[in-house]
């Protein structure tokens, strides 16, 4: 096992200093981009913030007193913003010769949102990868499989060259099959594997197919597995069951395409993730009043990026609904942590008969039923009304799926408040998923 990193300095200062580096960096910031990024100079001169002249100037701003005072920044703006000036709006901070990396958005919700980074800009996400290995104890003596198509969703192409980097055995494995994968990993001996915890699971799956009477896939070399791209990874049921047919630790962790790797767990609190406070000022507002909630409080995680200049993003609302809690962790650090991961995000919650309900309530649910392989649920209209409905797939040496049934239809009644359909399907009816899973279906 690789030896934990060294916890920097950075990570482990006392929140009033943190504050101070935050509110001097930030001014650097935006100095830096005012006047260079069209997009952010109209933003913020409609604030009444200026470089220079009249209005409040961008050296007097404080962190946190005057976070609030800087304009909020939206998906559907930058996504207007590229429809107005095609392909790259006018975000961007240098000349267009000066990028060297493209990517663009999963586009799960929408059309695709394109992000451009300089070799700086790339490189300073690299190093805020380079924090999530420290938290998961990986270093130069590990091999690490990237199970990941490396198309131009962002994913784990800042992963590899942190890894890279770092010295560890980087294998990217995009383009093969499930089965090549997992042979990949006994090739090479691979201590750790990058994936969406959907994926996890579905290699699991296979596994499980091909190696009857064989050797166990929990008696593989991986000893962790870092996962993202979903909230997964922070759902206990759904930990639990990757890290059972694995035998392996699982450590979680999320970013944005528009924003980088944000957060962090470490090896000593499972279920909480480190906010690189080193790298973002990180807020939480409820998303409905949009006024900072206090530690302990849900709301939505409001991100600005300090070191991806030639592409910043300022105050920008993820979408994504966390607790925060403030208290130094047992690891040592004393960054800020949300606890849970992410428990939903603002866009995917949908009104079903008065109650709102969200795909991680279901899925943490779902999970917890071992006899379950895959699942889908469908939000359909029944008139006037919406209705929530779940088919399911069972492994096949379950003896009694109606009895399963049953019991699942009753704990999603207690846990949402609403009667779900609850059908068994044919074994290898529903899809299977490389990237994020898009088991929560919205019929229009």
């Amino acid at each position: 096992m690789t030896a934990d990193a060294k916890i920097p300095a950075s990570e482990q200062g006392d929140r009033e200093t943190l504050s101070a580096l935050q509110g001097r960096r930030l001014g650097q910031l935006l100095t830096d981009i005012y006047g260079r990024s069209a997009f952010y100079t109209r933003k913020l001169e409609e604030a009444g913030i200026r470089l220079g002249g009249s209005g409040k100037p961008i050296g007097a701003l404080r962190v946190p007193a005057d976070l609030a005072t800087l304009p909020l920044t939206t998906r559907g703006e930058l996504i207007a913003d590229q429809e107005a000036h095609p392909p790259w709006g006018t975000i961007l901070t240098e000349p267009i010769d000066h990028y060297t990396r493209y990517n663009q958005t999963s586009s799960t919700t929408g059309r695709p949102l394109r992000w451009l980074d300089t070799n700086e800009s790339w490189q300073w996400m690299l190093e805020c990868w380079k924090a999530v290995y420290r938290g998961a104890r990986v270093g130069p003596l590990d091999r690490i499989v990237f199970a990941f198509s490396f198309g131009p969703f962002l994913g784990f192409w800042t992963a590899f060259d942190a890894a890279c980097q770092l010295g560890a055995h980087s294998v990217p494995t995009g383009g093969m099959s499930s089965q090549h994968r997992l042979a990949m990993i006994d090739a090479v001996g691979a201590t750790v594997v990058c994936c969406t915890p959907t994926y996890a699971l579905r290699l699991a799956e296979v596994a499980g197919q091909e190696r009857k009477g064989g050797r166990p896939l929990s008696a593989s070399s991986v000893r962790v597995l870092i996962v993202a791209g979903e909230p997964g990874g922070s759902i206990p049921a759904t930990r639990e069951r990757i890290e059972e047919a694995w035998g392996a630790r699982v450590i979680d962790h999320h970013g944005l395409t528009e924003v980088g790797p944000i957060s962090f767990e470490c090896w000593e609190a499972p279920g909480f993730l480190h906010l690189n406070e080193g790298e973002y000022i990180c807020e939480v507002v409820d998303p409905a009043t949009l006024e900072a909630v206090p530690d302990g409080q849900s709301g939505e995680l409001v991100v600005t990026n300090l070191g991806r200049r030639a592409s910043p993003v300022i105050r920008y609302r993820t979408g994504d609904v966390v607790v925060r809690r403030s208290q130094p962790c047992r690891c040592g650090r004393t960054l800020a942590r949300i606890q849970g991961g992410i428990l939903a995000r603002t866009d995917d919650m949908v009104n079903i008969r008065g109650v709102n309900v969200y795909p991680a309530a279901i899925e943490s649910l779902v999970r917890r039923f071992r006899e379950v392989v895959e699942f889908r649920s469908t939000v359909s209209h029944t008139g006037a009304m919406r209705s929530l409905s779940l088919d399911i797939e069972l492994t096949p040496t379950t003896e009694d799926g109606p009895a399963i049934v049953t019991k699942l239809s009753q704990q999603l009644r207690e846990a949402l408040g609403l009667t779900v359909g609850v059908h068994i399907v044919e074994p290898g009816a529903l899809p299977r998923f490389e990237m994020k899973a898009r088991r929560f279906v919205v019929e229009t």
